[in-house]
């Protein structure tokens, strides 16, 4: 089978894992008989510098062309003083409306080999643990309308003796310019990601824990409603609601209770970094960004990490577990896709560490570069 990606490589390590991740599918391809091929396009700061905008119209052409896309990382220092709708990230923002990915699957899985690197005790993290975050990804308080304003008690001259007549305005007379980010979701947003944490759920351990804040949010009201709702068309799933404050502490005290976590668009991206450091690395956690069709956008969960790209010090194996999701999910390839991640888990149980694991478990050798951890699973496919 001929399958063709677009390449974001984007900013920091990102041309680094890229071609990490590249060199693992042509070896899957030679394996089994596919071929890849690629086209690179330009995201994120690299496209601000080159075309000066985060996401050129020419990148979301080749991306909605292509059968699947893989990015690297976006962002850095470089660009952190421009306006909001001109940063790096705005292209991961674009490209999910444009692409219609609206559901995130960020897998958080403790390898038996790195039990000693999780800042849990080692009582809570022996048995291990494997969790499927499932966050909604093009709705919530990050796609909501935003703005800034004038406070209302600064808006004309001689405002501020007017309002002091009354208790409590002295205060609000100094509060100067107004920020705010509006959280809201639909019926129909809610439905399509439950179905898929219930489908989700179905292929593991059979249990979804919906994370919201219905104590105080209306949104997450909703949200917990359509949830229920949604659950009673699979009887077979266990359904359990979780707030968010506590949700947190949770994945601290006992992540082994959680299989499947559905969550909004914020929320899933706190808890999920948060997860991502009881495995010891965010090195090591992969996403897909999925919608109503097997195109899917699959990058690390992690960073650019400006401060090391170039040097070799990256962990390629976020993105090469990446390119694995998009085997199986994407390609339909699930005999490849468990390969790759055979791979990477053979190469953790012999001791191979870059730079981020260095020290953790029983090895003897120095840390790996990012081409030699690469080199290592090459070897193992």
């Amino acid at each position: 089978m001929n399958y063709n990606i677009a390449l974001l490589k984007g900013d920091g390590i990102g041309p680094e894992i890229v071609e990490s991740a590249v060199a693992v599918l042509d070896a899957v391809g030679q394996k089994f008989g596919h071929t890849f091929a690629y086209e690179e396009y330009l995201a994120g700061g690299c496209a601000l510098d080159e075309a000066g905008e985060p996401l050129p119209q020419a990148t979301i052409e080749g991306c909605k062309t292509a059968d699947s896309v893989l990015l690297g990382a976006v962002g850095g220092p470089k660009w952190d003083s421009l306006p909001g709708d001109k940063r790096p990230e705005c292209a991961l923002l674009g490209l999910r409306l444009e692409l219609g990915l609206f559901s995130n699957l960020r897998p958080v899985k403790l390898y038996p080999a790195l039990v000693g690197v999780s800042p849990l005790r080692a009582d809570i993290v022996e048995a291990g643990f494997d969790i499927l975050i499932v966050r909604e990804l093009t709705g919530g308080i990050y796609f909501g309308k935003r703005g800034r304003q004038a406070s209302k008690n600064n808006e004309s001259e001689g405002n501020e003796a007017k309002n002091n007549e009354s208790e409590g305005n002295e205060a609000k007379n100094n509060e100067g310019e107004i920020a705010f980010d509006t959280e809201s979701y639909s019926t129909a947003e809610i439905e399509r990601i439950a179905h898929v944490a219930f489908a989700a759920a179905r292929t593991r351990s059979k249990r979804v824990t919906s994370v919201d804040k219905a104590n105080v949010l209306e949104s997450s009201r909703l949200w917990r409603e359509v949830v229920h709702r949604v659950g009673e068309e699979y009887p077979d799933i266990e359904l359990l609601d979780m707030l968010v404050d506590n949700a947190a502490m949770q994945l601290i005290r006992n992540p082994a209770q959680f299989d499947v976590i559905l969550t909004s668009n914020m929320f899933g991206d706190i808890l999920s970094d948060e997860a991502s450091q009881l495995t010891g690395s965010i090195g090591l956690l992969p996403s897909a960004s999925l919608g109503a069709t097997s195109k899917g956008l699959y990058e690390p969960i992690h960073g650019s990490a400006p401060d090391i790209a170039g040097q070799g010090l990256a962990n390629p194996l976020a993105t090469i577990l990446s390119a694995a999701m998009m085997l199986r999910y994407s390609f339909g390839l699930a005999a490849e896709a468990d390969c790759v991640e055979a791979a990477v888990e053979e190469v953790l149980e012999a001791g191979c560490r870059t730079a981020d694991l260095a020290g953790v478990g029983e090895t003897n050798t120095e840390p790996l570069s990012t081409a030699a951890m690469t080199k290592e699973v090459l070897k193992c496919l």
